[in-house]
């Protein structure tokens, strides 16, 4: 076999490499998924975005909640039987509200136990889906996120304060349709949260969590801690299952020229250091 040759097999080994890892990773996450199922008597399903990375160009872009997402969801859903619980593990910025809210609904007709898995972050449509659960285990240094509207990149608290701010005269048609659209939306988003949380608590009390999430009391990327989630009445542990930290590996980071986090992969205790 001559040199060229070998090049041309190096070539084919190195362009295919990429492929074989991802198959790799794609069966390591069905295992722990089969693991985890087996080992909760559940169903498990991953809703969980990373920053992707455009092939070639190098751009990166981040995944939200979209109708696709849903519809796997859904699906998943329904072929889960009725007594079967339900575990989802999340980890996502949020989406859009019509995909969301249909995950969320699907979730709370569901019969048995539904429990949410929150090992880093379910910001925004992310947390509205954990309202239909029944229990939201959160890792310690976790957070959700508020649910206040936005019309295109403005928060729908925000147009309405300007129309308590300004004469009527003052204001322009546009900004005065955006204020009849913020309204529509902060009333859409309050009634669903308080569907979600319906029979889970008292209605005054899903009514307080509904006006407290969607007004915009805080800024859309405010991180709401265990400790918020649970003075606000909802149902937050902190019994994460080792293997969720395990399945989160599995969904690596796009990788980059430098690497902005660096450490050894391994458990640190002062044991370590005992000498013999």
């Amino acid at each position: 076999m001559d040199f060229l040759s070998l090049f041309w097999i190096f070539l084919m080994i190195i362009s295919l490499q990429p492929l074989l890892r991802k198959k790799m990773l794609e069966s390591a996450r069905i295992k722990l998924l089969e693991a985890i199922e087996k080992k909760r008597n559940s169903r498990v399903i991953a809703l969980i975005h990373r920053q992707e990375t455009m092939n070639f160009l190098g751009f990166p872009l981040m995944r939200y909640i979209d109708i696709h997402d849903s519809e796997e969801v859904l699906r998943a859903i329904k072929l889960t039987d009725k007594n079967i619980p339900i575990d989802i593990i999340l980890h996502t910025p949020g989406g859009l509200v019509l995909a969301t809210e249909q995950i969320a609904n699907a979730l709370k007709k569901h019969p048995a136990k539904v429990t949410v898995f929150v090992p880093h972050y379910a910001m925004s449509g992310g947390t509205l889906i954990a309202l239909a659960a029944d229990e939201i285990v959160m890792d310690e240094n976790a957070v959700l996120g508020p649910l206040d509207p936005q019309i295109g990149q403005k928060p729908a608290a925000s147009i309405l304060k300007i129309i308590n701010q300004k004469p009527i005269d003052k204001i322009s048609d546009e900004t005065l349709i955006l204020a009849d659209l913020a309204q529509k939306a902060i009333n859409q988003i309050k009634n669903l949260i308080i569907s979600l949380l319906s029979d889970k608590m008292e209605t005054n009390k899903a009514e307080e969590i509904a006006e407290i999430l969607s007004s915009g009391k805080w800024t859309h990327d405010y991180p709401i801690t265990v400790e918020e989630a649970k003075n606000l009445g909802l149902n937050v542990s902190n019994e994460m299952p080792e293997e969720v930290y395990q399945l989160m590996a599995l969904y690596p980071q796009a990788s980059q020229a430098r690497p902005s986090v660096e450490y050894i992969p391994l458990p640190k205790t002062k044991e370590v250091y005992k000498l013999d």
